[in-house]
């Protein structure tokens, strides 16, 4: 019986891994990508009548199941590996993958949470596929205590074939976890962390280093669904999912395909790749952060299934004339738990979302500055993003299409969660992109 256990094991991975092989011999050009949270030890129970009984207290329980990821990490043969809650505090696992990694060729960076918490990232690239020419560690020590890397690498042969020193052939890799949103509170810091904390990074590099726009993969479990504000934000910035590109699945299909099961025994699809080309950059993140609040508002007012009329008059509170208010403003935000503790909105985000309403600079907010900054706020959209690149002289730069993309275990793919999958609470993903030449 264990013979064939192991027989059909062996034979699972072969098929699976041999996905981003296969891709690999028919296009040399390709790159992988895969990310994966592989669940660390100290938090998988191992009786969920005991919270206290975890994997990291039986050295067996944990070693063979991190032998059976590195077994089907080192198959599938990525050219990018980002995973998250590596378990940073234990020498004997952090050697093995070392181990491991570095004999299959890999060049491996480990960034632990911050205050001890135990786990973190492990962000690794294949030295036959690129050259690192930096790596950052970004902090969250105020909130949550998570952590981000960013890798700015150069594409080697053979997947640069046909080098032109006019063509920049460098990517982006961003490796992070964001936290649970245990309640409605939360969903606004989650969206600061990317906003500020890594976006903001990203941003502030490529201008440090005087870089033009690059190709930008971020990789992670962002603990929100395709429902959440953080989804729309990063769409809102050019952003795509790179699974849903290779699926054709629009924003709205949510429920296609999930990739993990929380502790709470809910289903959600959560872990994402997303892909930003150099054509796609749109706005300043100051503009957009702006437009993520003011949708995060509406949000609110909606779900109180408040009209568009109904919305004004709420926020205009006790205003005597026909205009909203700061104090109205700051009391609508409050009363929608956006502003007032320590997760919500500081004074100095307030006012600056303040100013940006108050388009005329009158110091209130009218009926038609209210349509257009908090009820109507949208992206631009296409036409004028065509518009402006060709308004611009075009630099040659290189980008990525989304050749294919899966998910393991495959019953995930159909929104359906296996009960004998006992690898981690998430499921893998595996993005193969194919690079192109693209205007900057």
């Amino acid at each position: 019986m264990v013979r064939k256990d192991r027989k059909m094991h062996k034979s699972k991975v072969s098929r699976i891994g041999s996905y981003a092989i296969a891709s690999s011999i028919t296009d040399p050009t390709c790159v992988s990508c895969t990310t994966f949270n592989i669940l660390a030890p100290i938090y998988k129970r191992l009786n969920r009548g005991d919270p206290n009984c975890r994997e990291s207290d039986v050295r067996r329980y944990w070693l063979d199941r991190n032998q059976k990821i590195l077994d089907w990490l080192l198959c599938e043969r990525s050219s990018i590996i980002c995973l998250q809650e590596f378990w940073v505090g234990n020498e004997e696992l952090v050697h093995i993958y070392d181990k491991r990694l570095g004999d299959a060729g890999y060049i491996s960076f480990k960034l632990a949470r911050t205050n001890n918490r135990g786990d973190g990232l492990l962000t690794a690239v294949h030295k036959d596929h690129f050259r690192v020419i930096n790596h950052r560690e970004l902090l969250f020590n105020d909130f949550g205590d998570r952590v981000a890397q960013l890798l700015h690498v150069e594409l080697i042969t053979p997947f640069s074939q046909n080098r032109n020193n006019n063509i920049r052939q460098e990517i982006i890799i961003v490796n992070t976890h964001l936290l649970f949103p245990h309640n409605s509170s939360l969903c606004l810091e989650r969206l600061r962390q990317v906003v500020y904390k890594i976006l903001k990074h990203v941003e502030s590099y490529q201008r440090e280093n005087k870089l033009n726009p690059l190709p930008i993969l971020l990789c992670g479990d962002w603990n929100g669904s395709k429902r959440g504000h953080v989804y729309e934000f990063l769409r809102s910035q050019g952003f795509e999912s790179s699974y849903d590109t290779a699926h054709q699945y629009t924003d709205d299909d949510v429920q296609k395909w999930i990739s993990h099961r929380n502790h709470r025994g809910n289903i959600c699809g959560v872990d994402f790749i997303w892909l930003l080309n150099p054509n796609r950059y749109r706005k300043l993140l100051k503009t957009s952060w702006g437009e993520a609040v003011f949708g995060m508002l509406k949000y609110h007012l909606r779900r109180a299934s408040l009209t568009e009329d109904d919305a004004y008059a709420f926020l205009k509170g006790d205003s005597h004339g026909d205009y909203i208010t700061f104090s109205g403003f700051c009391e609508a935000l409050g009363h929608f738990n956006l502003m007032g503790h320590c997760n919500g909105l500081s004074g100095e985000e307030v006012n600056e979302v303040w100013f940006d309403a108050d388009m005329d600079g009158n110091g209130v907010v009218d009926y038609k500055e209210f349509k257009e900054k908090i009820w109507n706020a949208c992206c631009s959209s296409e036409h004028e993003m065509e518009e402006e690149e060709e308004e611009e002289e075009e630099e040659e730069t290189i980008g990525f299409s989304v050749k294919n993309a899966v998910l393991f275990p495959t019953e995930v793919e159909k929104g359906m969660w296996p009960e004998d999958y006992s690898l981690s609470d998430h499921a893998r993903l595996t993005v193969v992109f194919s690079p192109l030449r693209m205007p900057c």
